[in-house]
């Protein structure tokens, strides 16, 4: 689709006559007949639906051209293809998917039930409480060596900082070793750990993880809050909007009368195409 809509920029800005003073303008409304099938303005709308949202930030005028054109070429194109069962099959296919789409949209839309986002929350942090967050620097080194030789000259009055910029290899280091805000579960455990052992402002003893010797800092903690419906309400009501979707289309799955065949199908023939050429 994309391609045929390049250079659409470049044509014409002047508005299209849809119709004369008389005659009300509907989606029939005929704009061009190829070969005697005819492009409505409906076929305009429709297709406008589908753009990639780069598109719709051009001019009506610019997009109602190219799009007549595209539609156009997309008949002329069409109408110069054989049918073959692939085509048939493929059609299929498509209609199917674009109705079903239009069904979700129409499920998605639907107004959401406060109380499922309230119980949804209640689910998500009723029993949630406040959790320790601590915010801390490292500096990281390959040996233990190393690490306690940077301990020697923190003791004796070097700047954790500086150190960290001069001999860290994390990439933290450039920033003074400073890793930011983070709770529990965030960080590898040995480095959790020797966090949670520390008090503000103290200086760990070197600590061995999988990434190599970490010499860490505490710079403070506090307790991160359980957060309240609001805050958190963005996140929920998605959740509970595809929730409900998925609930709708359960109960029409239930509803409807589906029985699958009981035919033993090799699953490595989804790949034979020869088979829609038959």
């Amino acid at each position: 689709m994309k391609h045929l809509l390049i250079g659409a920029a470049a044509l014409a800005l002047t508005a299209p006559a849809f119709a004369d003073g008389h005659t009300a303008v509907t989606a029939d409304t005929v704009l061009a007949t190829v070969n005697g099938t005819d492009i409505t303005l409906g076929h305009v709308i429709a297709l406008r639906s589908r753009l990639p949202q780069e598109y719709l930030q051009l001019p009506d005028e610019t997009l109602f051209d190219g799009m007549v054109d595209q539609i156009i070429q997309q008949q002329v194109l069409a109408d110069a293809t054989e049918r073959t069962k692939a085509i048939e099959i493929g059609l299929e296919n498509e209609t199917r998917a674009f109705i079903a789409g239009q069904e979700i949209d129409r499920l998605s839309s639907q107004p959401i039930d406060e109380a499922a986002v309230q119980a949804a929350y209640e689910a998500a942090y009723g029993d949630a409480e406040a959790a320790p967050e601590f915010n801390a620097s490292h500096i990281l080194v390959e040996t233990e060596e190393e690490a306690l030789e940077l301990v020697s000259a923190l003791e004796g009055g070097a700047d954790f900082a500086d150190l960290a910029r001069a001999e860290s290899t994390g990439p933290s280091g450039p920033n003074g070793g400073q890793l930011g805000w983070f709770g529990p579960g965030m960080m590898v455990p040995e480095f959790e750990q020797a966090v949670t052992d520390l008090e503000a402002g103290a200086v760990s003893a070197p600590v061995q993880t999988q990434f190599g010797w970490h010499v860490i800092k505490l710079n403070e903690t506090r307790q991160q809050e359980v957060p309240g419906l609001e805050q958190v309400r963005a996140e929920i009501e998605p959740q509970v909007q595809q929730a409900a979707v998925a609930a709708a289309l359960d109960a029409l799955t239930e509803a409807a009368d589906v029985t699958r065949t009981e035919v033993e199908i090799d699953p490595a023939l989804i790949r034979d195409q020869d088979l829609l050429s038959e």
